[in-house]
């Protein structure tokens, strides 16, 4: 293995040697063409391009005639004062694997006021930062573009699917991953249409931030104790038993610890000695199978005819709450096994559409748990001053440069400020 890699090594730096010297055949390279140019950067062009030497170095020369019309090196964050303020595009932070993470609150509304050139200088800057903020073998980063402030799904399906054409077009190889949270309720029957002609559409996923509530309420109810003692026990029922039900004219309420799952049924009271149905006339004399439907008894609460009624009273009791109970004797049913399919060549067109929802909800929670290790950076409050500490000059802008050069003249005012001795000052 370690021979192979060792034989590896040495072709692709030819490769690399290779685009570079068709880029300086066709123009010569500048300082700051030559800094971009690195290897890292010509491999994953040669990778986005098959290996393909010829492929890769015309792309590479369109990517340098783009960085140079944008001004990339130009972008400062006094540019965008306002969207930094507002929290529009930053970067929250980083991932267990050291890759930025990119959170897009762009609002519906901010389209109308801005035009479409300076919501890309933004995303190229927020790309910029982002790229300046990596370790030294980190090379790709994660979007998360927060889709709950548009109520248009087009109109959020142009910004998505040109921000995507920009990272594939001039960042080749940066996207890791990429997260649609919250989007309108029609994108998704939109995406599935053009997704097959998007080329990130392979590393995008649609979640929804409501599916995660769940453990989040879960949480804070543990934390709080005052909360959890709310939820049902066994104990607080039995205790409960032993108070008391609530009755009223109508109905008893009464309080079971047999069934966990219906802690409590009604059912019907008397007013007087002789037991007679107050909840309705009309089950004075009812059968067992009508009487049914007036029942709220849960299963738990079935109970049998009381034994030692007279025959004159047998009416005047209290009415079974289903059917079971007014036939006890019957026959228990006979176990059914069950039959073996016959084998057949042609299968119901059930099964196909049972795999493919199948299928598809492996999909959904396959996104849901991509998304979980990102779901921190989501909820994580907007910090603007954090943010800015993490832009290197000169993308922090006049005051991060300001700064820069003045540290040098700090140090040297600090050291024509100590003190004379006091020998000099006797004369």
């Amino acid at each position: 293995m370690m021979g192979s890699t060792e034989r590896k090594e040495p072709k692709a730096r030819a490769r690399v040697e290779e685009v570079l010297r068709a880029l300086k055949k066709q123009a010569p390279l500048t300082a700051e063409q030559e800094r971009f140019c690195s290897d890292a950067c010509v491999d994953r062009f040669l990778r986005g391009k098959g290996d393909s030497v010829k492929k890769a170095a015309k792309h590479l020369r369109t990517v340098l005639s783009w960085r140079e019309s944008i001004g990339t090196e130009l972008l400062l964050a006094d540019e965008f004062s306002a969207e930094l303020g507002d929290g529009m595009a930053y970067v929250a932070g980083h991932d267990d694997e050291a890759r930025p993470v990119l959170v897009f609150r762009i609002k519906q509304d901010d389209l109308k006021l801005r035009s479409h050139k300076s919501f890309v200088r933004l995303l190229v800057f927020t790309l910029e930062v982002a790229i300046s903020t990596m370790a030294r073998f980190v090379d790709q980063l994660v979007l998360l573009f927060d889709a709950s402030f548009f109520r248009s799904p087009k109109a959020f399906l142009n910004l998505f699917a040109g921000t995507l054409k920009i990272i594939s077009d001039y960042y080749p190889g940066r996207l890791h991953k990429a997260f649609v949270i919250d989007p309108p309720s029609l994108f998704s029957c939109l995406w599935k249409g053009v997704r097959p002609f998007i080329d990130l559409s392979a590393v995008t996923a649609v979640v929804s931030s409501l599916d995660f509530e769940d453990s989040l309420e879960d949480a804070a109810l543990a934390s709080h104790p005052r909360t959890t003692s709310l939820r049902f026990h066994p104990s607080a029922a039995a205790s409960a038993a032993k108070v008391g039900g609530s009755t009223s004219s109508r109905f008893s309420v009464t309080v079971s610890h047999l069934n966990s799952l219906k802690p409590w049924y009604l059912s019907t009271t008397t007013t007087s000695s002789v037991v007679v149905p107050t909840a309705s006339p009309s089950l004075i004399g009812a059968s067992p199978l009508s009487a049914r439907s007036f029942s709220f008894a849960s299963p738990a609460a079935r109970s049998t005819p009381r034994v030692g009624i007279s025959a004159g009273a047998a009416i005047t009791r209290s009415i079974p709450s289903t059917p079971s109970s007014a036939a006890p004797t019957r026959p228990p049913p006979q176990q059914q096994h069950p039959r073996t399919p016959m084998p057949s060549f042609l299968q119901s067109p059930a099964t196909l559409f049972s795999f493919k929802k199948e299928r598809q909800l492996s999909r959904v929670e396959r996104e849901r748990e991509s998304f979980l290790p990102f779901l921190r950076f989501y909820r994580r409050p907007y910090d603007e001053t954090a943010y800015r500490a993490k832009m290197r000059p000169p993308h922090g802008g006049l005051v991060s440069i300001v700064s820069l050069h003045d540290q040098p003249n700090k140090r040297r005012n600090k050291i024509q400020s100590f003190p004379v001795p006091s020998s000099q000052h006797r004369h």
